[in-house]
Protein backbone atom coordinates (compact mmCIF):
# COMPACT_ATOMS: atom_id res chain seq x y z
CA UNK A 1 0.00 0.00 0.00
CA UNK A 2 1.37 2.83 -1.39
CA UNK A 3 0.93 6.26 1.00
CA UNK A 4 0.64 9.76 1.76
CA UNK A 5 3.87 10.71 4.31
CA UNK A 6 3.87 14.31 3.89
CA UNK A 7 2.73 17.53 3.03
CA UNK A 8 4.71 20.56 1.93
CA UNK A 9 3.85 24.41 2.20
CA UNK A 10 5.27 27.16 0.41
CA UNK A 11 4.22 30.66 0.56
CA UNK A 12 4.81 31.83 -3.10
CA UNK A 13 4.92 35.62 -3.96
CA UNK A 14 6.16 37.48 -7.29
CA UNK A 15 6.68 41.28 -7.33
CA UNK A 16 4.32 41.93 -10.15
CA UNK A 17 3.77 45.24 -8.30
CA UNK A 18 6.91 46.52 -9.66
CA UNK A 19 5.77 46.64 -13.32
CA UNK A 20 2.18 46.96 -12.83
CA UNK A 21 1.12 43.83 -14.07
CA UNK A 22 -2.13 42.62 -12.94
CA UNK A 23 -3.29 46.52 -12.12
CA UNK A 24 -7.11 47.32 -12.43
CA UNK A 25 -9.52 49.52 -10.53
CA UNK A 26 -9.75 47.85 -7.67
CA UNK A 27 -6.39 46.00 -7.45
CA UNK A 28 -3.62 48.84 -7.81
CA UNK A 29 -0.51 46.68 -6.64
CA UNK A 30 -1.48 43.04 -7.16
CA UNK A 31 1.87 40.95 -6.33
CA UNK A 32 1.30 37.46 -7.89
CA UNK A 33 0.69 34.87 -5.18
CA UNK A 34 0.46 31.43 -4.91
CA UNK A 35 -0.35 29.12 -1.80
CA UNK A 36 0.92 26.03 -3.00
CA UNK A 37 1.34 22.55 -1.28
CA UNK A 38 2.52 19.02 -2.50
CA UNK A 39 1.07 15.77 -0.96
CA UNK A 40 3.80 13.18 -0.92
CA UNK A 41 3.90 9.72 -1.04
CA UNK A 42 6.07 7.12 -0.04
CA UNK A 43 6.79 6.10 -3.42
CA UNK A 44 8.74 8.75 -4.37
CA UNK A 45 7.87 9.01 -7.83
CA UNK A 46 4.30 9.95 -6.88
CA UNK A 47 2.97 12.95 -5.53
CA UNK A 48 0.34 15.57 -6.08
CA UNK A 49 0.73 20.04 -6.49
CA UNK A 50 -2.07 22.06 -5.92
CA UNK A 51 -2.31 25.74 -5.28
CA UNK A 52 -4.73 28.50 -4.84
CA UNK A 53 -4.59 32.03 -6.20
CA UNK A 54 -3.97 35.51 -3.96
CA UNK A 55 -2.30 38.46 -4.90
CA UNK A 56 0.01 39.07 -1.76
CA UNK A 57 -0.44 39.87 1.71
CA UNK A 58 -2.88 37.17 3.18
CA UNK A 59 -1.58 34.16 1.08
CA UNK A 60 -0.05 33.05 4.60
CA UNK A 61 -3.08 33.59 6.12
CA UNK A 62 -4.75 30.28 2.79
CA UNK A 63 -1.59 28.73 3.76
CA UNK A 64 -2.78 28.22 7.42
CA UNK A 65 -5.92 27.21 6.00
CA UNK A 66 -4.27 24.56 4.03
CA UNK A 67 -2.58 22.82 6.64
CA UNK A 68 -5.84 22.64 8.97
CA UNK A 69 -7.44 20.92 6.32
CA UNK A 70 -4.38 18.68 4.23
CA UNK A 71 -2.83 17.07 7.13
CA UNK A 72 -5.76 14.81 7.51
CA UNK A 73 -4.24 13.34 4.63
CA UNK A 74 -1.65 11.97 5.76
CA UNK A 75 -0.94 8.58 6.53
CA UNK A 76 -4.25 8.14 3.86
CA UNK A 77 -3.72 5.10 1.07
CA UNK A 78 -2.81 6.87 -1.95
CA UNK A 79 -5.63 4.46 -4.00
CA UNK A 80 -8.14 5.19 -1.89
CA UNK A 81 -7.69 8.98 -2.27
CA UNK A 82 -7.33 8.69 -5.92
CA UNK A 83 -10.12 6.56 -6.68
CA UNK A 84 -12.42 8.27 -4.70
CA UNK A 85 -12.11 12.31 -4.77
CA UNK A 86 -15.42 12.98 -3.94
CA UNK A 87 -14.78 11.30 -0.59
CA UNK A 88 -11.96 13.33 -0.01
CA UNK A 89 -14.15 16.29 -0.88
CA UNK A 90 -17.03 15.45 1.25
CA UNK A 91 -14.85 14.95 3.96
CA UNK A 92 -13.31 18.66 3.97
CA UNK A 93 -16.86 19.79 3.91
CA UNK A 94 -18.13 17.70 6.48
CA UNK A 95 -15.58 19.33 9.23
CA UNK A 96 -18.46 21.18 10.72
CA UNK A 97 -15.65 23.65 12.81
CA UNK A 98 -14.08 24.49 9.68
CA UNK A 99 -17.00 24.91 7.91
CA UNK A 100 -18.31 27.52 10.12
CA UNK A 101 -15.72 29.98 8.87
CA UNK A 102 -17.51 29.84 5.32
CA UNK A 103 -19.50 28.09 5.01
CA UNK A 104 -18.25 27.34 1.38
CA UNK A 105 -16.59 30.74 0.71
CA UNK A 106 -13.73 32.76 1.77
CA UNK A 107 -10.06 31.77 2.47
CA UNK A 108 -11.56 28.13 4.15
CA UNK A 109 -12.71 27.49 0.45
CA UNK A 110 -10.06 29.12 -1.07
CA UNK A 111 -8.03 26.50 0.71
CA UNK A 112 -10.73 23.27 -0.21
CA UNK A 113 -9.63 24.31 -3.38
CA UNK A 114 -6.03 24.06 -3.51
CA UNK A 115 -6.20 20.76 -1.39
CA UNK A 116 -8.39 19.22 -3.98
CA UNK A 117 -6.25 20.52 -6.96
CA UNK A 118 -3.37 18.26 -5.09
CA UNK A 119 -5.95 15.86 -4.94
CA UNK A 120 -6.71 15.67 -7.88
CA UNK A 121 -2.93 16.57 -9.93
CA UNK A 122 -2.41 13.28 -7.64
CA UNK A 123 -5.02 11.04 -8.90
CA UNK A 124 -3.98 11.83 -12.71
CA UNK A 125 -0.42 11.40 -12.28
CA UNK A 126 -1.37 8.05 -10.46
CA UNK A 127 -3.16 7.07 -13.64
CA UNK A 128 -0.59 8.44 -16.29
CA UNK A 129 -2.90 10.80 -17.84
CA UNK A 130 -3.39 14.52 -18.09
CA UNK A 131 -6.29 15.81 -15.92
CA UNK A 132 -8.23 16.61 -18.76
CA UNK A 133 -8.43 13.30 -19.80
CA UNK A 134 -8.76 11.51 -16.97
CA UNK A 135 -11.68 12.96 -16.58
CA UNK A 136 -13.37 12.62 -20.06
CA UNK A 137 -12.45 8.80 -19.54
CA UNK A 138 -14.25 8.84 -16.69
CA UNK A 139 -17.91 6.72 -17.19
CA UNK A 140 -20.51 9.50 -16.07
CA UNK A 141 -21.82 7.49 -13.34
CA UNK A 142 -18.52 7.43 -11.94
CA UNK A 143 -17.34 11.32 -12.61
CA UNK A 144 -20.89 12.41 -11.05
CA UNK A 145 -20.68 10.24 -8.18
CA UNK A 146 -17.39 12.86 -7.53
CA UNK A 147 -19.05 16.06 -7.92
CA UNK A 148 -20.74 18.01 -5.54
CA UNK A 149 -24.72 18.57 -6.19
CA UNK A 150 -25.62 19.83 -2.90
CA UNK A 151 -28.70 22.37 -2.93
CA UNK A 152 -28.73 21.96 -6.80
CA UNK A 153 -31.32 19.82 -7.46
CA UNK A 154 -33.87 22.04 -8.33
CA UNK A 155 -31.87 22.87 -11.10
CA UNK A 156 -29.62 20.39 -11.65
CA UNK A 157 -30.16 16.31 -10.40
CA UNK A 158 -27.41 13.45 -10.32
CA UNK A 159 -29.48 11.68 -12.86
CA UNK A 160 -29.57 14.88 -14.97
CA UNK A 161 -25.60 15.84 -15.07
CA UNK A 162 -25.19 11.57 -15.78
CA UNK A 163 -27.53 11.79 -18.91
CA UNK A 164 -25.89 15.23 -20.31
CA UNK A 165 -22.38 13.44 -19.73
CA UNK A 166 -23.36 10.44 -21.65
CA UNK A 167 -25.42 12.74 -24.31
CA UNK A 168 -21.69 14.20 -25.50
CA UNK A 169 -19.55 10.89 -25.64
CA UNK A 170 -20.16 9.86 -29.15
CA UNK A 171 -18.44 13.08 -29.86
CA UNK A 172 -15.43 12.11 -27.99
CA UNK A 173 -13.15 11.36 -30.11
CA UNK A 174 -13.83 13.53 -32.87
CA UNK A 175 -13.64 16.99 -30.57
CA UNK A 176 -10.10 15.68 -29.09
CA UNK A 177 -9.24 15.07 -32.64
CA UNK A 178 -10.50 19.15 -33.04
CA UNK A 179 -8.76 20.47 -30.33
CA UNK A 180 -5.17 18.38 -30.80
CA UNK A 181 -5.41 20.56 -34.67
CA UNK A 182 -6.97 23.56 -33.43
CA UNK A 183 -6.51 24.03 -29.65
CA UNK A 184 -9.57 26.10 -27.43
CA UNK A 185 -9.57 30.08 -28.49
CA UNK A 186 -8.17 32.33 -25.63
CA UNK A 187 -8.16 36.03 -25.49
CA UNK A 188 -5.72 38.13 -23.68
CA UNK A 189 -5.59 40.52 -20.75
CA UNK A 190 -1.76 41.07 -20.95
CA UNK A 191 -2.40 44.69 -23.30
CA UNK A 192 -4.96 46.10 -21.09
CA UNK A 193 -3.83 46.37 -17.62
CA UNK A 194 -5.06 49.94 -15.64
CA UNK A 195 -1.58 50.63 -14.61
CA UNK A 196 -0.04 50.72 -18.15
CA UNK A 197 1.06 53.70 -20.69
CA UNK A 198 -0.89 54.38 -23.64
CA UNK A 199 2.07 53.82 -25.29
CA UNK A 200 2.35 49.93 -24.05
CA UNK A 201 -1.18 49.64 -24.65
CA UNK A 202 -0.88 50.85 -28.15
CA UNK A 203 2.20 48.30 -28.73
CA UNK A 204 0.60 45.60 -26.56
CA UNK A 205 -2.62 45.42 -28.51
CA UNK A 206 -0.53 45.28 -32.05
CA UNK A 207 1.93 42.30 -30.56
CA UNK A 208 -1.44 40.52 -29.58
CA UNK A 209 -3.14 41.01 -32.72
CA UNK A 210 0.05 39.61 -34.72
CA UNK A 211 0.32 36.66 -32.72
CA UNK A 212 -3.44 35.24 -33.81
CA UNK A 213 -5.74 36.75 -30.77
CA UNK A 214 -9.18 37.55 -31.70
CA UNK A 215 -10.28 38.77 -28.31
CA UNK A 216 -8.71 41.45 -26.16
CA UNK A 217 -10.03 42.70 -22.90
CA UNK A 218 -9.08 45.65 -21.18
CA UNK A 219 -9.44 46.88 -17.42
CA UNK A 220 -12.20 49.99 -17.19
CA UNK A 221 -13.46 52.07 -13.67
CA UNK A 222 -10.51 54.99 -13.55
CA UNK A 223 -12.04 58.20 -14.50
CA UNK A 224 -14.10 57.78 -17.61
CA UNK A 225 -11.86 59.98 -19.66
CA UNK A 226 -9.34 57.63 -19.16
CA UNK A 227 -11.29 54.51 -20.29
CA UNK A 228 -12.61 56.26 -23.10
CA UNK A 229 -9.47 57.15 -24.65
CA UNK A 230 -7.84 53.88 -23.72
CA UNK A 231 -10.71 51.90 -25.42
CA UNK A 232 -10.06 54.25 -28.43
CA UNK A 233 -6.39 53.39 -28.78
CA UNK A 234 -7.53 49.56 -28.31
CA UNK A 235 -10.09 49.71 -31.12
CA UNK A 236 -7.76 51.82 -33.70
CA UNK A 237 -5.12 49.38 -33.10
CA UNK A 238 -7.23 46.12 -33.55
CA UNK A 239 -9.86 47.32 -36.06
CA UNK A 240 -13.80 46.39 -36.28
CA UNK A 241 -13.40 42.68 -35.99
CA UNK A 242 -11.99 42.09 -33.04
CA UNK A 243 -13.61 41.37 -30.21
CA UNK A 244 -12.90 44.13 -27.33
CA UNK A 245 -14.08 43.58 -23.94
CA UNK A 246 -13.82 45.45 -20.80
CA UNK A 247 -13.04 44.49 -16.61
CA UNK A 248 -14.19 46.71 -14.20
CA UNK A 249 -13.69 44.55 -11.29
CA UNK A 250 -16.19 45.28 -9.05
CA UNK A 251 -15.36 49.06 -8.95
CA UNK A 252 -18.77 50.55 -9.41
CA UNK A 253 -22.36 50.25 -7.84
CA UNK A 254 -25.41 49.16 -10.12
CA UNK A 255 -26.74 52.62 -11.84
CA UNK A 256 -22.91 53.84 -11.87
CA UNK A 257 -22.46 50.37 -14.17
CA UNK A 258 -25.09 50.73 -16.33
CA UNK A 259 -24.69 54.74 -17.20
CA UNK A 260 -20.45 54.07 -17.01
CA UNK A 261 -20.74 50.92 -20.20
CA UNK A 262 -23.71 52.60 -21.78
CA UNK A 263 -20.79 55.32 -22.59
CA UNK A 264 -18.26 52.90 -23.79
CA UNK A 265 -20.92 51.27 -26.13
CA UNK A 266 -20.38 53.23 -28.88
CA UNK A 267 -16.56 51.03 -28.74
CA UNK A 268 -18.31 47.44 -29.89
CA UNK A 269 -18.15 45.90 -26.71
CA UNK A 270 -18.65 42.25 -26.27
CA UNK A 271 -18.91 42.46 -22.80
CA UNK A 272 -18.63 44.00 -19.69
CA UNK A 273 -17.00 41.82 -16.83
CA UNK A 274 -17.41 42.39 -12.96
CA UNK A 275 -19.50 45.80 -13.54
CA UNK A 276 -20.25 45.47 -9.57
CA UNK A 277 -20.24 43.08 -6.28
CA UNK A 278 -19.29 39.42 -7.79
CA UNK A 279 -22.53 38.68 -5.19
CA UNK A 280 -24.99 40.45 -6.02
CA UNK A 281 -27.41 38.47 -8.37
CA UNK A 282 -30.07 40.84 -9.01
CA UNK A 283 -28.03 43.86 -9.64
CA UNK A 284 -25.91 41.67 -12.32
CA UNK A 285 -29.54 41.19 -13.37
CA UNK A 286 -30.60 44.81 -13.92
CA UNK A 287 -27.26 45.55 -15.28
CA UNK A 288 -27.56 43.10 -18.03
CA UNK A 289 -31.44 44.79 -18.48
CA UNK A 290 -29.46 47.89 -19.59
CA UNK A 291 -26.47 46.92 -21.40
CA UNK A 292 -27.99 44.51 -23.74
CA UNK A 293 -29.51 46.65 -25.58
CA UNK A 294 -26.33 47.97 -26.25
CA UNK A 295 -24.94 44.63 -28.12
CA UNK A 296 -22.96 44.17 -24.26
CA UNK A 297 -23.26 41.12 -22.40
CA UNK A 298 -22.44 40.79 -18.41
CA UNK A 299 -19.51 38.41 -17.68
CA UNK A 300 -19.11 37.54 -14.03
CA UNK A 301 -18.11 34.22 -11.65
CA UNK A 302 -14.28 35.62 -11.34
CA UNK A 303 -14.87 36.10 -7.57
CA UNK A 304 -18.18 33.65 -7.82
CA UNK A 305 -17.55 32.18 -4.63
CA UNK A 306 -19.27 28.68 -4.82
CA UNK A 307 -21.64 26.49 -7.20
CA UNK A 308 -24.81 28.23 -5.05
CA UNK A 309 -24.18 31.55 -6.66
CA UNK A 310 -23.34 30.51 -10.27
CA UNK A 311 -27.21 28.70 -10.17
CA UNK A 312 -28.63 31.78 -8.74
CA UNK A 313 -26.62 33.82 -11.42
CA UNK A 314 -28.20 32.00 -14.14
CA UNK A 315 -31.62 31.43 -12.71
CA UNK A 316 -32.21 35.16 -12.81
CA UNK A 317 -30.66 35.48 -16.04
CA UNK A 318 -28.16 37.51 -14.85
CA UNK A 319 -25.19 36.42 -16.28
CA UNK A 320 -23.79 35.67 -20.41
CA UNK A 321 -20.36 34.49 -20.17
CA UNK A 322 -20.07 32.25 -17.16
CA UNK A 323 -16.31 33.06 -15.80
CA UNK A 324 -15.41 30.25 -13.70
CA UNK A 325 -12.33 30.43 -11.30
CA UNK A 326 -9.80 27.06 -10.91
CA UNK A 327 -8.75 28.36 -7.39
CA UNK A 328 -11.81 29.85 -5.81
CA UNK A 329 -14.29 27.02 -6.72
CA UNK A 330 -13.50 24.02 -4.93
CA UNK A 331 -11.87 21.92 -7.91
CA UNK A 332 -13.16 19.80 -9.62
CA UNK A 333 -16.08 18.80 -7.55
CA UNK A 334 -17.52 21.96 -7.69
CA UNK A 335 -16.39 23.34 -11.66
CA UNK A 336 -18.08 20.77 -13.04
CA UNK A 337 -21.40 21.11 -11.82
CA UNK A 338 -21.06 24.85 -12.81
CA UNK A 339 -20.47 23.67 -16.36
CA UNK A 340 -23.61 21.43 -16.78
CA UNK A 341 -25.52 24.29 -14.99
CA UNK A 342 -24.08 27.04 -17.62
CA UNK A 343 -25.19 24.17 -20.43
CA UNK A 344 -28.31 23.76 -19.30
CA UNK A 345 -28.97 27.28 -19.54
CA UNK A 346 -27.15 27.97 -22.54
CA UNK A 347 -24.76 30.09 -21.36
CA UNK A 348 -21.32 30.43 -22.47
CA UNK A 349 -18.28 28.77 -19.86
CA UNK A 350 -15.08 31.67 -20.34
CA UNK A 351 -12.88 30.90 -17.37
CA UNK A 352 -10.94 33.66 -15.89
CA UNK A 353 -7.28 32.85 -16.12
CA UNK A 354 -3.80 34.93 -15.52
CA UNK A 355 -2.27 35.33 -11.83
CA UNK A 356 -0.10 32.16 -10.45
CA UNK A 357 -1.18 28.76 -12.30
CA UNK A 358 -4.57 29.77 -13.26
CA UNK A 359 -3.62 29.14 -17.49
CA UNK A 360 -2.08 25.83 -16.65
CA UNK A 361 -5.13 24.99 -14.99
CA UNK A 362 -8.21 26.22 -17.34
CA UNK A 363 -5.74 24.43 -19.95
CA UNK A 364 -7.76 21.75 -18.36
CA UNK A 365 -10.95 22.77 -17.63
CA UNK A 366 -11.98 24.11 -21.28
CA UNK A 367 -10.78 20.52 -22.92
CA UNK A 368 -13.41 18.96 -20.32
CA UNK A 369 -15.95 21.69 -20.80
CA UNK A 370 -15.39 21.43 -24.65
CA UNK A 371 -15.08 17.16 -24.87
CA UNK A 372 -17.49 15.88 -22.08
CA UNK A 373 -20.09 18.73 -21.30
CA UNK A 374 -20.97 21.85 -23.74
CA UNK A 375 -19.88 20.63 -27.10
CA UNK A 376 -19.60 23.17 -30.18
CA UNK A 377 -17.13 26.54 -29.06
CA UNK A 378 -19.17 29.04 -30.47
CA UNK A 379 -19.48 31.90 -28.07
CA UNK A 380 -16.28 30.55 -25.82
CA UNK A 381 -13.32 32.03 -25.44
CA UNK A 382 -10.74 31.69 -22.06
CA UNK A 383 -8.69 33.99 -20.44
CA UNK A 384 -4.42 33.95 -21.29
CA UNK A 385 -2.28 36.16 -19.33
CA UNK A 386 1.07 35.95 -20.21
CA UNK A 387 3.11 35.72 -17.05
CA UNK A 388 4.93 33.37 -14.91
CA UNK A 389 4.54 30.51 -16.89
CA UNK A 390 8.11 29.97 -16.88
CA UNK A 391 7.83 28.64 -13.16
CA UNK A 392 5.51 25.60 -14.60
CA UNK A 393 7.23 22.29 -14.75
CA UNK A 394 4.60 21.97 -17.49
CA UNK A 395 3.11 25.13 -18.49
CA UNK A 396 0.27 26.02 -20.51
CA UNK A 397 0.90 26.22 -24.43
CA UNK A 398 -0.41 28.72 -26.53
CA UNK A 399 -0.73 28.81 -29.99
CA UNK A 400 -2.27 31.09 -32.94
CA UNK A 401 -4.30 32.52 -29.66
CA UNK A 402 -5.42 29.04 -28.80
CA UNK A 403 -4.71 26.81 -25.87
CA UNK A 404 -3.33 23.70 -26.80
CA UNK A 405 -4.14 20.61 -25.13
CA UNK A 406 -1.85 19.36 -21.97
CA UNK A 407 -0.11 16.13 -22.69
CA UNK A 408 1.75 15.72 -19.16
CA UNK A 409 0.20 13.37 -16.19
CA UNK A 410 -1.73 15.60 -13.54
CA UNK A 411 -2.84 18.84 -13.37
CA UNK A 412 -0.27 21.18 -14.95
CA UNK A 413 0.42 22.70 -11.47
CA UNK A 414 3.76 21.78 -10.29
CA UNK A 415 5.89 24.82 -9.75
CA UNK A 416 9.98 24.38 -10.28
CA UNK A 417 11.63 23.56 -7.63
CA UNK A 418 14.46 26.39 -8.09
CA UNK A 419 11.44 28.78 -8.58
CA UNK A 420 10.41 28.23 -4.69
CA UNK A 421 13.38 28.01 -3.69
CA UNK A 422 14.22 31.71 -5.17
CA UNK A 423 10.30 33.29 -4.42
CA UNK A 424 9.28 31.38 -1.10
CA UNK A 425 8.13 34.51 1.00
CA UNK A 426 10.15 35.43 2.38
CA UNK A 427 13.13 33.15 2.95
CA UNK A 428 13.55 33.01 -0.56
CA UNK A 429 17.15 33.98 -2.43
CA UNK A 430 15.36 36.50 -4.51
CA UNK A 431 13.24 38.55 -1.74
CA UNK A 432 16.41 38.46 0.51
CA UNK A 433 18.03 40.21 -2.50
CA UNK A 434 15.59 42.65 -2.39
CA UNK A 435 16.14 43.14 1.19
CA UNK A 436 19.12 43.64 1.57
CA UNK A 437 19.44 45.83 -1.56
CA UNK A 438 16.52 48.38 0.29
CA UNK A 439 19.10 48.39 3.27
CA UNK A 440 22.13 49.60 1.40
Amino acid sequence: MTIITSIEFVDLRFPTSDSHDGSDAVNKDADYSAAYLRLVADDDSLYGCGFTFTIGRGNDICLQAIDALANRFIGRDVAELCDNPGEAYRELAADSQLRWLGPDKGVVHLARAAVMNAVWDLAARRAGLPLWQFICDMEPVTLVANLDLSYLSDVLTADEAVAMLEEQRQHREERISNLQANGFQCYTTSAGWLGYSDEKLERLCREAVEEGYRHIKLKVGGNPEDDERRLGIARSVIGPDISLMIDANQIWDVPEAIERVQALAHHNVLWIEEPTSPDDVLGHRAIADGVRPEGIGVATGEHGMNRVLFKQLLQADAVDFVQIDSCRLASINEIIPILLMAKKFAKPVCPHAGGVGLCELVSHLVMIDYVAVSGPMEGRVAEYVDHLHEHFVDPCIVSKGAYMLPEAPGYSAEIKAESLTRWAWPEGTEWAKRREGANT
